[in-house]
């Protein structure tokens, strides 16, 4: 019997695989097609302080090996998340959640961990300093180290549960925002999030996104992600959650012999619900065909 699971800062999961924010709703959407209790755990939702309706349409735009997405944190907000959707979503899943959080204002961020850290499902606080499709905020926070470390001091002081920091690709040197976040307190890291990019439609000669550019995810950005873990893993000591473009179980292996101690699936449960269910299903078999036993026993190469 293959051992799957994997620790986060003190936190078990039955295995690494965690639906990413944004492709996985509040998990509600998934239930139709399987018991979401296979899951390792789950991110959910982009959260803000205030609801938020996100970015005018189109926001979505097709790419070879991937998609782009202007959604912009479309949300309920915080107080609607902690009164409805979580009290939800532990009728239905019964192991520990992600909760994920973003914000335009330090304080915003502050607000959003102080009332979710209350949260007895949620284990792990995701703050996401990098999301490229909004304005005045983000990935504003995750370009620069004394920023990304600004925002990790705050949220530390209010958090009784670990923070990861979900960290930009879109940056010249991730290690020094990384090095910055570990500095200032963080007690873990989650990278990467989506690639700023465009597509123009030909006939209309305009930006196809109302929003002109917007994320690019899905295995075109791969080879990226598991580079990122890699640089990353071998400059900090806190647990990395590698993320980008993972859509098998050989990339679940692949990007924790990059050093990650568990994954995000985010772009592939768009294209196939079934996703993260058949990764889980099929890890046994990859393992056994690698002789690997237990996956906490993986190595950074």
């Amino acid at each position: 019997m293959k051992d799957l699971s994997v620790t986060l800062s003190g936190v078990k999961l039955d295995n690494p695989i965690i639906p990413a924010s944004g492709t996985y709703g509040f998990g509600q959407e998934f239930l139709p097609y399987y018991d979401i209790n296979i899951l390792g755990s789950l991110s959910f939702k982009g959260t803000t302080a205030e609801s938020r309706f996100g970015n005018p349409t189109p926001r979505i735009a097709e790419c070879p090996n991937g998609m782009l997405n202007s959604v912009g944190l479309q949300n309920p907000g915080v107080d609607h998340v902690i009164a409805h959707e979580l009290p939800e979503l532990r009728k239905v899943f019964h192991k520990p959640i992600v909760a994920n959080i973003s914000g335009f204002s330090i304080e915003e961020y502050v607000n959003c961990v102080e009332k979710l850290t209350k949260e007895d499902q949620v284990e792990i606080l995701e703050v996401n300093i990098s999301c490229p499709n909004v304005h005045g905020g983000g990935m504003a926070f995750g370009t620069s180290p004394e920023a990304a470390a600004s925002v990790t001091r705050a949220v530390k002081q209010v958090a009784t549960k670990p923070v990861y920091i979900k960290l930009s690709p879109n940056v010249t040197d991730i290690v020094s925002i990384a090095k910055a976040c570990e500095e200032a307190g963080a007690d873990g890291l989650s990278l990467i999030n989506t690639l700023l990019g465009m597509r123009i439609d030909l006939n209309r000669r305009k930006p196809i996104l109302a929003n002109v550019m917007g994320g690019y995810s899905g295995p075109g950005i791969f080879p990226v992600a598991v580079r990122m873990v890699y640089q990353v893993t071998g400059a900090v000591k806190i647990p990395v959650i590698g993320m980008g473009g993972i859509s098998t179980a050989r990339d679940v292996i692949e990007m924790m012999m990059a050093g990650a101690k568990a994954v995000q699936v985010g772009a592939a449960n768009l294209v196939n619900p079934y996703a993260c269910k058949e990764i889980i299903e099929q890890l046994p078999v990859e393992m056994e065909k690698l002789g690997i036993e237990r996956l906490s026993d993986i190595q950074r190469v």
